[in-house]
């Protein structure tokens, strides 16, 4: 995210603040030893969804309003309510391999990656208000306790309430100044219009916006990208591969340079969105991965390989200096597939003998496994396209799910899953799925796009911003990218 923006700079560029009151919310909070946005909401200077907007600013990341939200109340078993109150943390939401988390701190990175160690789960942070974060932690674990299953926000509607089945028992939560606001749980910027209903989900979504049409038609998702042709075999070669993964420069040469003087091919990588293009691109028979790892964590990547047949069968020698203990390295082996765990600093001795162990099981012949999943993951994307074709929308993206577990690292899949839970109005969903796709191909201008539409649907005005700027980059001509700078000029 780059360096942190000063919160009282924000609230002057946005006018929320003239520089005496800064100047005297500054002192305040001298005085009180407290934060600058909880300083700001108790002298009631400053509206609540405007520190959020601030806040968001300020961290590059969604804010959530807290006053909005529905929470499950079986997400809080992830997270004890002692680590919850210390580190000012919240479940929101649980979908499958995610968390989405209210932060007070949502650049706290050692706490990010706890979690994620922990549940298993990737987290997505929010950053929310603190003093009303604090009040609704209690609140939620106090409902947990009695047996309610939700925690319901004080302004959710009663017709978002009857849209899950749900009705509010007694009064209403007091958690901040009331105000009038929309259901969606996430700070909306009000400049922004609704996109028409039929602008998401389809390749051409934002062609609209930028004032150039892409490839496809507005009936078909799918573009003009089609599943690749499955490639010729290729031959392994005679001597071992291993992958090197660390943005350590010193660590990451020293065991390239050991693994080449013992005779193996080795490639290497300092960043985890490379490692996973350097897994699909060079096929590795070993992998040494650093755990702490710039964009994607090491954890992350384990499990993204391990969950699929087409990479599963790759051996995982992890290294950290971070994560310590037999409990640790028992929990990599058993929760994300790693055969061997080393913590730094190591010996060599013992690295080399761990790749040894991981290359017995190496055979000569060329294994098949490799084309046929490529053709597998084929024919599944066809069959998902066939299925919208015919009307099916749910059944195809049942489809390209499950090309994805065959395939982690297919572009195309994410791509075009992420296109059609747009379509179904899965809008964060398809923000997830998009995101991974633009993770695997980072100049593709399609993905860029079509993200940079779900960000503004979804109010995340920032984001939106920042997407448009990376599409204009990658525009295919000089016409698309006028169409985006006017779009961006009517953003800013």
């Amino acid at each position: 995210m780059g360096e942190k923006k000063k919160l009282g700079k924000i609230l002057l560029k946005q006018r929320l603040v003239s520089q005496e009151e800064l100047d005297s919310l500054l002192a305040d909070q001298q005085r009180l030893g407290s934060r600058l946005a909880s300083t700001a909401e108790k002298s009631g200077k400053v509206a609540g969804k405007d520190l959020l907007k601030a806040l968001s600013e300020q961290h590059g990341l969604p804010g959530i309003d807290l006053a909005q939200v529905v929470i499950p109340l079986e997400n809080l078993e992830l997270i004890p309510e002692e680590i919850a109150r210390q580190h000012l943390i919240l479940p929101i939401l649980v979908k499958e391999d995610r968390i989405f988390l209210a932060m007070a701190d949502p650049a706290d990175r050692r706490v990010i990656d706890e979690i994620e160690f922990v549940t298993g789960r990737r987290v997505f942070p929010y950053v929310a208000l603190h003093h009303t974060l604090v009040t609704v932690i209690r609140e939620a674990y106090r409902l947990g306790e009695r047996g309610e299953a939700h925690y319901i926000g004080a302004e959710v509607p009663p017709e978002y309430l009857a849209s899950l089945g749900l009705e509010r028992q007694g009064p209403a939560p007091s958690t901040a100044p009331a105000r009038q606001s929309e259901p969606a749980g996430i700070v909306r910027d009000p400049s922004i219009p609704p996109p028409p209903e039929d602008e998401l989900g389809i390749d051409d979504l934002a062609a609209r916006t930028s004032g150039s049409r892409s490839s496809g038609s507005a009936h078909e998702p799918f573009g003009s990208q089609v599943a690749p042709l499955p490639r010729a075999p290729r031959e392994r070669p005679e001597k071992p591969k291993i992958l090197v993964v660390d943005d350590e420069d010193d660590i990451r040469r020293l065991l390239v340079r050991v693994m080449t003087q013992k005779g193996y091919l080795v490639v290497e990588a300092s960043k985890g969105l490379e490692a996973l293009q350097k897994v699909r691109d060079e096929a590795p028979d070993v992998i040494l991965l650093d755990a702490m790892l710039p964009e994607v964590h090491g954890f992350d990547i384990c499990r993204r390989i391990k969950g699929s047949k087409r990479y599963g069968h790759i051996p995982i020698i992890m290294v950290s200096a971070i994560y310590r203990g037999w409990r640790v390295a028992e929990d990599l082996k058993s929760s994300y597939g790693v055969e061997a765990f080393l913590e730094k600093p190591f010996k060599i001795g013992d690295v080399l003998a761990h790749v040894e162990r991981a290359l017995e099981g190496r055979t000569s012949e060329v294994p098949n496994t490799d084309d046929l999943l490529s053709q597998e993951a084929s024919d599944i994307l066809e069959s998902g396209m066939q299925a919208y074709r015919d009307g099916d929308l749910d059944g195809a993206i049942e489809q390209l799910r499950r090309g994805i577990a065959v395939d982690p690292l297919s572009f195309q899949l994410h791509y075009h899953l992420g296109l059609l839970c747009g379509r179904r109005d899965d809008v964060f969903e398809a923000i997830h799925e998009l995101e991974t796709a633009v993770d695997l191909q980072s100049r593709n201008f399609s993905a860029l796009k079509n993200l940079a539409v779900l960000y503004q649907r979804a109010g995340f005005k920032h984001k939106a911003v920042e997407m448009w700027e990376r599409a204009l980059s990658a525009a295919p001509d000089e016409e698309t990218r006028q169409g985006i700078k006017d779009h961006l000029m009517g953003l800013l």
